[in-house]
């Protein structure tokens, strides 16, 4: 078991802890939950954030070209630090792998955490609104124009041509409708994590 897989199981008596290399370059990402609060170490950086401290938590639905299967919790403390936290980890340069149980373990234990300490964290799913309208109008476009070239590929007889439009759009539709659907925008509470965003 490598170094990350072994700092994304769930510890005994210090609290749960999770690992994730951003890059194949340079050290891995760690946190761990403890009673203070949230401790990190980033590339050569290392603090903690009481939970109190914590003032917003974004859950999103992030898949790339070598991990279909990606997930990620942006944090926010109070005077405008971020961090990201991931459910893949680089292992190799062709590989990412998933730690689905991990991250999921982690973010839920968080969460536990920061409603035990009274938070009030703003707790958002999804994309932010601009983006998500943005995507929305784009898809509106592409469906426009889809449906153009399969009008025209109909009228003028080219049949092969019309039928790689349709199996192209009903490829594309089943790739972008999971994005879209998981990642609408959406608040949620302490208690009712949504479960299209964790894996």
């Amino acid at each position: 078991m490598s170094e990350v897989q072994e700092a994304a199981q769930v510890t005994s008596e210090q609290g749960t802890s999770y690992a994730y290399k951003a890059s194949l370059i340079g050290s891995a990402h760690r946190f761990g939950l403890t009673d203070e609060g949230l401790s990190w170490q980033i590339a050569g950086r290392a603090g903690l954030w009481r939970y109190s401290e914590i003032s917003a938590i974004r859950l999103s639905y992030r898949p790339v070209s070598m991990q279909q299967h990606r997930f990620r919790a942006d944090l926010r403390h109070a005077d405008g630090g971020r961090i990201a936290i991931l459910s893949t980890t680089w292992q190799t340069a062709a590989l990412m792998a998933a730690q689905d149980h991990g991250f999921r373990d982690f973010i839920v234990a968080l969460h536990a955490r920061m409603a035990k300490a009274g938070s009030r964290a703003k707790l958002t799913a999804g994309l932010g609104r601009a983006a998500y309208s943005a995507a929305l109008a784009l898809l509106a476009m592409l469906a426009v124009a889809m449906a153009g070239l399969l009008i025209r590929a109909v009228a003028t007889g080219e049949f092969i041509g019309a039928l790689f439009i349709v199996g192209f759009a009903a490829l594309f539709t089943w790739q972008i409708g999971g994005f879209i659907r998981r990642n609408q925008p959406r608040s949620y509470s302490f208690d009712r994590l949504p479960e299209a965003l964790l894996p």
